[in-house]
């Protein structure tokens, strides 16, 4: 017996929420098997979210830049001229080609030199107000009113000043173990380049702490997600979470931690 025309779709209108919680359980799932070792699980579904991005972004792509500032205005507000932004779009494609592969390599370039220069152009942007704004004031005072031809003085506190010089000492440590012009000899130089690398040290562990901390943000939201959100499918009441998605996560951690000591185990062997 056939079903009526329109029943599958009220089905899944009816049960999107439930279809969308699971799947969404089974990809934390996939992914989070890397844990163990890449497997072909979570390969299936690192394609599948890289297919879909792939495709948002296409998407994205035409919606906010190709229809809005090249169709639009070339199709319907007559610019026939951005059809030479087609011709020059179309060069990528002889890339495929032996024999006029050199025509791709010229829209290539000219687009590297474009990105180099925008790169430039930040970099220079970003960095140089760097420098005027490395001049601190180290000595307290107060606000000094606006002259001729002079812009108003901030006050300047005894908290300011400090802060301040903390700056300026860290600065000339950093700076002093980039200082590769002459041996460092010197003991003064020399102590001050050692403190610099550890202030870069104390720098480069707080990035890493920072990262670590976003992926446990990523990792507890998933796990939120499986205990409250997916807990709801399993009878677990609302604002509580699953005490049987809570057994399964430590019976996964568990398997995990096993599998990880015994492969272990087996190479030392």
């Amino acid at each position: 017996m056939h079903s009526a025309p329109g029943t599958f779709s009220l089905w899944l209108s009816h049960h999107v929420h439930t279809l969308t919680l699971i799947v969404g359980a089974a990809c934390t799932l996939g992914l989070y098997s890397v844990l163990y070792k890449e497997n072909r699980l979570y390969r299936l579904f690192e394609h599948l979210f890289l297919g879909l991005a792939t495709g948002f972004m296409v998407a994205n792509i035409w919606t906010d830049v190709v229809r809005p500032k090249w169709w639009i205005p070339m199709w319907d507000q007559g610019q026939w001229w951005l059809i030479f932004a087609l011709v020059a779009g179309l060069l990528y494609y002889f890339i495929y080609s032996k024999k006029h592969n050199w025509m791709a390599r010229l829209i290539i370039g000219f687009f590297m030199g474009v990105a180099s220069g925008q790169a430039f152009q930040v970099f220079v942007n970003d960095t140089w107000p760097q420098i005027p704004g490395s001049f601190k004031p180290l000595i307290p005072h107060a606000a000094i009113a606006a002259g001729a031809g002079h812009p108003k003085i901030a006050e300047v506190t005894f908290t300011d000043a400090l802060n301040n010089l903390i700056f300026v000492v860290v600065l000339a440590c950093v700076m002093s173990y980039f200082f590769f012009s002459i041996e460092q000899k010197n003991p003064v130089v020399r102590g001050s380049a050692r403190v610099g690398r550890w202030l870069m040290m104390f720098a480069f562990g707080a990035i890493f702490g920072a990262t670590v901390m976003a992926r446990m943000a990523l990792l507890i939201d998933r796990i939120y997600f499986l205990l409250f959100e997916f807990g709801s499918l399993l009878g677990a009441p609302a604002g509580k979470p699953s005490v049987v998605m809570l057994l399964v996560i430590l019976a996964l951690i568990a398997l995990l931690l096993y599998l990880t000591v015994r492969s272990r185990r087996e190479n030392q062997g």
